[in-house]
């Protein structure tokens, strides 16, 4: 069967199909430097639309959703592809900066949304050198002069209680 013939060019899906196979092998494709010259290729049956087909209705297709490679530096295949939202597409990419909290890790927009902070603060933050828990902190003022790092003094936070002084008891 033809690419152009029904009921293929019709799906929901075939507007990604169409655009993974140019991005890997069309080189006046706009985004062919990103996919094809680095090596992503699709794997071969794929090139079969009818497997590709069969594979996006026991995957989990819906529209809406776009398609997304598990490991960024592999090729598109059954076993690297997934379904995904734009959302969850965006947290997927070789620049994604991962960061690990207390255990937890997820992307810099993720502890954004987490901590109600905008994504802009916690990546300059980030390339500023501050790392872990204090990525977070919601501070009166987050304006601070370059080369400063405020947030390496816990003062500066509203929630901030300096520490008690217990007093020890002295055995004459």
């Amino acid at each position: 069967m033809k690419l152009t013939e029904k009921p293929y060019y019709k799906q929901p899906w075939y507007s990604s199909y169409r655009a993974m196979m140019d991005r890997c092998y069309r080189q006046s494709a706009k985004n062919y430097k990103y996919y094809g010259d680095r090596g992503i290729r699709v794997c071969d049956e794929w090139h079969d639309i009818e497997t590709f087909a069969i594979w996006c209705e026991h995957s989990g297709y819906k529209s809406g959703l776009t398609i997304d490679r598990i490991n960024v530096n592999d090729n598109y295949s059954p076993s690297n592809c997934r379904w995904v939202t734009r959302k969850e597409q965006a947290n997927n990419r070789r620049n994604t900066v991962y960061v690990t909290i207390d255990g937890i890790t997820k992307t810099l927009t993720e502890w954004a949304e987490f901590a109600g902070l905008n994504k802009s603060t916690l990546k300059n933050r980030y390339c500023d050198g501050v790392r872990g828990v204090m990525l977070l902190h919601k501070s009166e003022n987050t304006k601070f002069k370059k080369g400063y790092n405020k947030y390496d003094n816990p003062r500066h936070y509203k929630d901030y209680k300096p520490p008690t002084i217990i007093e020890a008891e002295v055995s004459e």
